[in-house]
């Protein structure tokens, strides 16, 4: 594993589940904490480990949302995203597709025009800067009701960024039916968005299929509990439908009782596109070269299986073809290189 360990931290990689404030390092957890002292959230880095500590995935969403309370300006906006591709730049990210949630800054008084130029600005910075491509996916919280998916897609549809590729759905599934949402994918899909909600993470696979059916999801974000329907595992690897798999993410909100049990090996054994991805990483005590670690222990991968892992990321974005050819061959270039 130390030469593993060494060969994923310079691994080209794409990301494909990745949340916006659920990306903020503690340094800039505790750097906005301060900023804003009427909060709860601990403004010692170190104390943030026990804050990050969740019972269950009701208590997750509650944590989460007192930390997406802390982003209450634009400076704040522009701030955490630039920082957030500063973090991926050092683990080789070279593209990620990062989830991000307006409504949740709006809602709290950003302006979405603001909040729009905000990501926009820290986008284009951390190209010419880091090297990272950033792309986004405007997500509706679904604990917040069709009004956030109302505004979701409003913002989506009538600013449209250029760096928005997709619209998703997330937040609690128990208790929010996906396809209520569907009005609301279909004017996202009419306007050349691309389909990625969450799905199967905390409840069963019909849900997984309610995002199939009536949000025309493209890819499923978590899909957890497809390995409960073989059915719908076939039909995920027959029409290439990619997972976005986030292992400790997982463990860390009960949604998996442990890594061991973790289903990612039954999705890789039915064929499934696996992507791996880690979700709210310093919530969540990781990143993704740890995720990727977490994989070649549980999938028994070697280096070729890495890149491959890699290349499964890379085939699952919404990079155009040229551009996924460029990483995909670099991704090999890098692991020919390593392996003479």
């Amino acid at each position: 594993m130390p030469d593993l360990h060494t060969f994923i931290a310079g691994l080209p990689k794409a990301e494909l589940h990745v949340h916006h404030v659920g990306s903020a390092s503690p340094r800039i957890v505790a750097e906005l904490a301060a900023r804003h002292p009427d909060s709860k959230v601990p403004t010692d880095p170190e104390a943030l480990a026990d804050y990050f500590t969740f019972r269950d995935f009701a208590h997750f969403i509650e944590v989460y949302l007192s930390v997406v309370d802390l982003i209450r300006d634009a400076e704040d906006v522009r701030l955490l995203t630039y920082e957030v591709a500063r973090d991926m730049a050092r683990q080789s990210i070279r593209y990620a597709e990062l989830t991000v949630t307006p409504f949740s800054s709006v809602s709290r008084g950003i302006p979405d025009v603001a909040f729009v130029e905000a990501i926009e600005d820290a986008r284009r910075a951390a190209e010419a800067d880091l090297g990272v491509v950033l792309r986004w996916c405007f997500d509706i919280p679904g604990e917040a009701g069709l009004q956030s998916a109302e505004e979701t897609a409003r913002i989506a549809v009538d600013l449209k960024p250029d760096g928005l590729v997709s619209f998703g759905l997330g937040g609690p599934e128990v208790g929010v039916p996906r396809p209520q949402f569907k009005p609301y994918f279909d004017r996202a899909i009419a306007a050349g968005l691309h389909s990625v909600p969450h799905a199967g993470e905390t409840t069963g696979p019909e849900t997984i299929w309610d995002a199939l059916h009536h949000l025309r999801a493209e890819r499923i974000g978590h899909g957890t509990s497809a390995v409960k329907d073989p059915r719908l595992l076939e039909h995920l690897a027959e029409h290439r439908i990619p997972l976005e798999v986030c292992p400790t993410s997982n463990i860390a909100t009960r949604a998996v009782e442990d890594l061991e049990r973790h289903p990612v090996k039954e999705m890789s054994r039915a064929g499934v596109l696996v992507t791996i991805n880690s979700d709210d990483p310093p919530m969540f005590g990781t990143d993704l070269n740890t995720e990727y670690e977490v994989a070649a222990r549980l999938l028994k991968l070697d280096e070729r299986g890495l890149a491959g892992l890699a290349k499964n990321a890379v085939e699952a974005s919404f990079l155009d073809e040229p551009a996924k050819a460029k990483l995909a061959a670099e991704i090999d270039g890098y692991t020919d290189a390593w392996l003479r």
